[in-house]
């Protein structure tokens, strides 16, 4: 289990527990202690930033909790770890402040770092030293000025690190902590998810009762659709409701692909004017999230009551959209429509079949489940769709500029053999216009923003180097192709600071 005292690394680390075959969740510091103890975790991992473990947050994390888990407390997930076993951090407010570059020097514990490393630079946290340590606790190692860096306790069984190691230093300490001190067993996938998954549903809806799924024709709601389908077989009905926020010729291939070549019970809804309508004026993003997240529960029980026994809805929420609408302090990066979007009251339970994985792992069990694999490596797309990349207010008329420049995206990063490297590649626009030219006359016309990244789950994304070649041909293919459009730019920032997408 890893406590979120908040920073950028908590899932990274989540995700390299996994990746060694260890199931991990993430929850945040203020977790009842009976929560952790409910979910049988094994062991536990304290990573946090600055901006959570300097307020009453750490008040939050019960010292009971850990008297017979294994802790292991990374970057600022020290401070609490210091403080409630009896030694002191002092400096907590101290001059230095942020991230300064030192060596820090191991010192002798076998595994621990992996015995081939004499020093490393990390950035360490300059505005918190350890006064003393706990009572009978050893240090592991120091930094140049002879600060402790990292220690030990009398049994072993917690481990005290003010960093985040480097790679592959950080691969020698999880393996060290997962296996050896905490005792854990590797061999868990997210393929081993499915039986267990469908289990889960067949005893949670019984064999009466039917259910109804949101079907987008992305992996997360396929995925979703067939694990519930393998439990409960023609008591499942897919629903598809067509927001008018689709990718170009969407419809279609949903229709196709669900109904034709996987036999699933499918009822398509065109909703579009309904969603346009209550869209109009709204500009917040957050505010489109959540008024498309609601009117599609809304829509789902509306088609739900024409059908017998109906009493869940299954939702393709995956576990990035959970950890990225919550967080330790409350402060959302995004309501997810699935997530922070769903009304107040249903009047259908919930089944989120694929929650506890990251995108890519939803991609594995999706070939475990025999998915073709042109569905599974399909580029993620947003589930208020173009809502969020037409900026602001939208219309039809910016829609249709949206829906034929992605189109060209698509394309062209075929065309050039990189579709299936990439995360996502689409097109943005922004509520704003430039003047231009176009033959011999002045335009006043909209850019498009070219946004493209690699990512393994989503929660960090590094913006793709094309050639300057490429970047000339889609230009042009948009300026000629959508009359609307007389200038393209690219979006070469990383997540973090910014998001995959703009809204």
């Amino acid at each position: 289990m890893v406590l979120d005292l908040g920073g950028r690394l908590t899932q990274h680390i989540a995700r390299r527990i996994r990746e060694k075959g260890v199931y991990s969740e993430v929850l945040p510091c203020a977790a009842a202690p009976e929560e952790i103890k409910s979910r049988g975790a094994g062991a536990v991992i304290i990573c946090g930033g600055p901006e959570y473990v300097k307020d009453d947050t750490i008040k939050l994390l019960d010292p009971g909790l850990f008297e017979e888990i294994p802790v292991l407390a990374m970057g600022y997930g020290i401070i609490p770890a210091v403080n409630f076993s009896g030694g002191k951090i002092a400096n907590l407010n101290g001059d230095k402040g942020g991230e300064v570059k030192t060596e820090v020097y191991p010192e002798k514990h076998p595994g621990l770092w992996g015995g081939s490393f004499s020093s490393f630079k990390i950035p360490w946290m300059g505005d918190y030293s350890i006064e003393y340590l706990p009572p009978g606790w050893n240090s592991a190692a120091k930094t140049e000025t002879g600060t402790v860096a990292a220690a030990v306790s009398a049994g072993n069984r917690w481990w005290l690190l003010g960093f985040i190691p480097p790679e592959p230093v950080l691969d020698n300490v999880l393996e060290h902590f997962l296996f050896e001190v905490s005792g854990l067993q590797g061999g868990w996938t997210p393929a081993s998810l499915v039986e267990q998954s469908v289990t889960e549903i067949r005893n949670t809806v019984g064999d009466k009762a039917g259910a109804v799924c949101g079907l987008s024709g992305g992996i997360d709601s396929a995925v979703s659709a067939l694990l519930v389908h393998r439990a409960i077989g023609s008591r499942l009905t897919c629903i598809f409701v067509d927001h008018g926020l689709l990718r170009e010729g969407e419809a279609e291939q949903v229709i196709k692909t669900f109904r034709e070549d996987f036999a699933l019970n499918l009822i398509t809804v065109d909703a579009s004017k309904e969603f346009l309508e209550l869209l109009k004026g709204v500009k917040d993003p957050e505010e489109k999230r959540k008024v498309i997240g609601n009117h599609f529960i809304r829509v789902f029980e509306r088609e739900a009551v024409k059908l017998e026994n109906v009493k869940y809805l299954v939702q393709g929420t995956i576990y990035p959209d959970i950890i990225e609408s919550m967080s330790p302090s409350g402060k959302v990066v995004k309501s997810h429509h699935n997530v922070g979007g769903l009304p107040d009251s249903m009047n259908l339970s919930l089944l989120e079949p694929v929650k506890e994985l990251f995108k890519d792992e939803v991609r594995q069990a999706g070939k475990a489940l025999k998915l073709p694999e042109e569905m599974i490596n399909r580029h993620p797309f947003p589930g208020p769709g173009l809502a969020v990349r037409v900026l602001r207010e939208i219309n039809e008329e910016k829609l249709e500029i949206a829906r034929r420049a992605n189109a060209v995206v698509e394309e062209e990063v075929k065309k050039e053999g990189l579709y299936y490297h990439l995360w996502q590649a689409f097109a943005v626009l922004p509520d704003m216009r430039s003047v231009g030219v176009k033959g011999e006359s002045r335009t006043y016309d909209y850019p498009i923003i070219f946004r493209a990244v690699t990512s393994q789950d989503a929660m960090t994304a590094a913006w793709y180097p094309f050639s300057h070649d490429f970047l000339d041909r889609l230009a042009r293919r948009l300026v000629e192709e959508v009359p609307q459009v007389n200038r393209v730019a690219y979006d070469i920032t990383s997540k973090p600071p910014a998001t995959i997408e703009w809204e």
